[in-house]
């Protein structure tokens, strides 16, 4: 049942992100319409996690989202928070690698929709170049979405953050807006079956700017490591109660450490 339940979301999936694609094409005239197009598609996929998989997707702390822009630095585990996102944040824009650009279709989207590209080409200047382009996106008011780990890390995984963010922090003076969760349990990196069971994506109390970016950084990861292992552990619980058997948290110990910190 489990295979079964994985491969018709799988197959939903594609056929939804298919459909949205190629039928939402004359999105691409503008950004505004271009990010409703990414809230269609995120909310069309987590109804689709809940029906064919028996994944609810929770958001909590939705009230600690303040108005106007922001940095948002967010644990990722899965490719579930890279859509879910879109549906709380309403002027989203992603930093990512520049050769998703240069995907068909997909890159289309990604380039109208403003999001912040990082040219890692250009070696020391490509943090220049964010810096500009984040600064844009935060003059007009967007929510600027950033992956302190730079990619998806197992769930059992110890923290690593770039310094990326702290860059940004105290280049951009707005506030930071940490975000835990436990997606990875439930939609696995490179993983094909889905576990049923609440998936949690939790919005903590904002990171005021004006600390230093030592004193930041620390700061950061300390917040969405406790919150993400506090997630865990209820998502692992909930799990077990089900019969299902997931990675243990024998790396979260290190995790938990000053020495990680």
């Amino acid at each position: 049942m489990l295979f079964l339940r994985s491969l018709a979301f799988n197959l939903g999936f594609y056929a939804l992100t298919t459909l949205v694609a190629l039928g939402c094409l004359p999105a691409l005239v503008a950004r505004r319409p271009v990010l409703g197009v990414a809230r269609l598609w995120a909310r069309g996929t987590i109804w689709l996690l809940r029906v064919a998989a028996g994944i609810r997707v929770e958001f909590r702390g939705l009230e600690n989202i303040p108005k106007g822009p922001l940095l948002v630095a967010a644990k990722h585990q899965s490719a579930l928070e890279t859509l879910a996102l879109c549906a709380i944040f309403p002027e989203f824009a992603y930093v990512l690698k520049r050769e998703l650009l240069f995907i068909p279709v997909v890159g289309w989207y990604l380039s109208r929709g403003g999001m912040v590209a990082i040219d890692r080409s250009k070696g020391n200047r490509a943090m220049a170049l964010m810096n500009a382009a984040a600064a844009e996106a935060i003059a007009h008011g967007r929510q600027l979405i950033v992956f302190p780990e730079g990619t998806r890390r197992p769930t059992n995984a110890p923290p690593v953050y770039k310094q990326g963010l702290s860059h940004l922090y105290a280049a951009l003076r707005v506030p930071c807006l940490p975000v835990a969760l436990n997606t990875g349990l439930f939609w696995p990196r490179r993983g094909f079956l889905r576990l049923p069971g609440t998936a949690v994506i939790e919005v903590l109390p904002p990171i005021q700017p004006g600390m230093e970016r030592a004193a930041f950084h620390a700061t950061v990861l300390e917040r969405i490591e406790t919150a993400s292992n506090a997630l865990l552990d209820a998502g692992r619980a909930e799990l077990a109660a089900n019969g299902h058997s997931v990675p243990g948290p024998q790396a979260e110990t290190a995790a938990r450490s000053p020495a990680a910190r």
